[in-house]
C-alpha cells in the first residue's frame, strides 16, 4: 500500500474485486480507484473510483474499458482548471473520443465501448457521472439507493411508459443499452450530485455481471453484514453461485471517519448553501465596529463610509452564500441528475438467511456430486456456527458465518481452476 493511499486509513475503507465468471473466457471489465494524494487535492478533487464494462470481440471491448478506466483518472485529476462535475464529464468525453479513434483505426477493433461510471468523494459530497449500465449504489443504514439510471432499452423504454416496471426483461433482452463509450463520436454524460456523506455510508460500484445476478436489497445485505474486503468478494461468489454469466466487478468504499463527510450535520444539508469566505466575515464586523465607534464619536461622514463598507461586505457574503457562484474550488454544489433511482429496504433477517442456507446446500451437493477435491470442514464449521447464530435470532451474525462458509469453498475451487 502506498504512503498515499495510507493517509486515508483513518476515514475511508475500500475494497475492489473483479473476477471473469464462469462462463467468459477473459475478463473485459476494468477499475481504477484514484484516492487525492494530498489534503490540498482532496479539498479540490476528493476520491475517485471507477468501473468500466467492455464490449466488442478480438479483446476490443477489454481495451475499451482499460482505456476507459485510466483516461477518466488521469484527465479528471489534470483539469484543475473545472469544476469537478466538469472535470469528469470532460474526461468522459475524451476518453470517449480516444476510444472511438482507436476503434475507428481497425477493423478488428471497430465499434468497441465501454460503460463508465465513475464515483468521486469530495469535501461537497458524492459525484457520480455516468454512462451505460453499469451502477452505482449507496447504503444508508437499511435504506440501499441505486444512484445511476440505467442507459438500457428496458429502463428507457420504462421511463418512457410504453413496458411495466414488472417483468420487462422478459419481454426485452435486459443487456441492451443505448449509451456507451466509444461507438459513437460523442456521447451524453449522466451527473448525478451532490449527495451528502455522512460517517458510515457506503458506496458500491459494480458492472451487471453483479447486478444482473443479485437483487437490491441482497447486496445492501451483504454490504450491511461484511467489512468492504470480505463484502467486495462475497458479492463476487454469489454472482458465481448465481450462474456467473458474466464478468463481475466490485468496487466497495465506505465512510468511516468524518473527514470525509460534509458536517456533522450533513444528514440534513441546507439546499444551495454554502460556506463564507472568512477574510467577508471579517470585514463585516471590522467595518459595522468602526461605524459605531465614529458614530459615538460623532464623526458621522466615516461612520457612513464605515457602515457603506459593512454593508458590501453583508451583501457580498450573502451572495456568495446563496448565489450558487463558484467558491474557493469553483464548484457551487448545486444540485444535478435526479437520482436516486430506486431505492430498497434490506436488513439481515430469517429470509435471507434461508435463502443463503439453500444455496450453501446446493454447493456441497454439487461438490460431492462433482467429486470437487475441496476440504468441506470449514463449510460444516462455519454452518454450525450460523445455525447456532440463528438459534439466538442473530441473523447478521448468521449471514456472516454463511458468506464465510461459501467464500472457503469458492476460493479452493478457483485455487484448482
Amino acid at each position: 500500500m502506498d504512503s498515499s493511499t495510507s493517509n486515508w486509513d483513518h476515514c475511508l475503507d475500500y475494497a475492489v474485486m473483479s473476477d471473469v465468471g464462469l462462463r467468459r473466457a477473459n475478463n473485459q471489465d476494468s477499475y481504477t480507484v484514484a484516492l487525492a494524494d494530498s489534503l490540498a487535492t482532496w479539498q479540490k478533487r476528493g476520491h475517485l473510483f471507477m468501473v468500466a464494462d467492455g464490449m466488442g470481440a478480438h479483446a476490443a471491448g477489454e481495451q475499451a474499458s482499460k482505456m476507459a478506466t485510466d483516461l477518466v483518472a488521469h484527465t479528471y485529476f489534470k483539469r484543475g482548471d473545472l469544476t469537478p462535475p466538469e472535470a469528469l464529464a470532460a474526461a468522459i468525453l475524451d476518453a470517449n473520443t480516444q476510444i472511438h479513434r482507436r476503434g475507428e483505426a481497425s477493423l478488428d477493433f471497430r465499434g468497441m465501448g465501454t460503460t463508465g461510471t465513475v464515483l468521486v468523494l469530495l469535501p461537497q459530497g458524492a459525484v457520480v457521472a455516468h454512462v451505460g449500465d453499469s451502477r452505482a449504489y449507496r447504503l444508508r443504514g437499511n435504506r440501499f439507493e441505486q444512484l445511476t439510471f440505467d442507459h438500457s432499452l428496458v429502463w428507457e423504454m420504462q421511463q418512457a411508459g410504453r413496458l411495466p416496471e414488472n417483468g420487462a426483461s422478459d419481454v426485452i433482452g435486459k443487456n441492451i443499452i443505448t449509451r456507451s463509450l466509444g461507438p459513437g463520436e460523442t456521447v451524453r454524460v449522466d451527473l448525478e450530485g451532490p449527495l451528502p456523506v455522512v460517517v458510515g455510508d457506503t458506496f458500491l460500484l459494480c458492472s451487471d455481471g453483479l447486478s444482473g445476478q443479485l437483487d437490491d436489497d441482497e447486496l445492501g445485505t451483504v454490504l450491511m453484514c461484511l467489512p468492504p474486503h470480505e463484502a467486495a468478494t462475497s458479492l463476487a461468489d454469489l454472482a458465481n453461485l448465481r450462474g456467473g454469466p458474466d464478468n463481475i466487478t466490485v468496487v466497495v468504499a465506505r465512510v468511516t471517519g468524518p473527514q470525509l463527510t460534509r458536517s456533522a450535520n450533513a444528514d440534513t444539508p441546507a439546499e444551495g448553501v454554502r460556506p463564507v469566505h472568512p477574510v467577508l466575515w471579517t470585514v463585516l464586523g471590522v467595518a459595522s465596529l468602526a461605524a459605531l465607534g465614529l458614530a459615538a464619536l460623532e464623526q458621522y461622514p466615516a461612520a457612513l463610509v464605515g457602515l457603506g463598507i459593512a454593508v458590501a461586505a453583508g451583501v457580498a457574503a450573502l451572495i456568495q452564500r446563496h448565489s450558487g457562484g463558484p467558491g474557493d474550488d469553483g464548484f457551487d454544489g448545486r444540485p444535478l441528475g435526479k437520482g436516486p433511482y430506486r431505492a430498497a429496504t434490506c436488513g439481515a433477517n430469517a429470509a435471507f438467511a434461508e435463502r443463503l442456507k439453500q444455496m450453501i446446500a446446493d454447493l456441497r451437493e454439487g461438490a460431492t456430486q462433482e467429486k470437487w477435491n475441496v476440504d468441506l470442514n470449514r463449510l460444516d464449521e462455519a454452518t454450525g456456527r450460523a445455525e447456532a447464530a440463528i438459534s439466538h435470532g442473530d441473523y447478521a451474525g448468521a449471514i456472516r458465518q454463511q458468506l464465510r462458509a461459501i467464500r472457503s469453498v469458492m476460493e479452493q475451487i478457483k485455487q484448482r481452476r
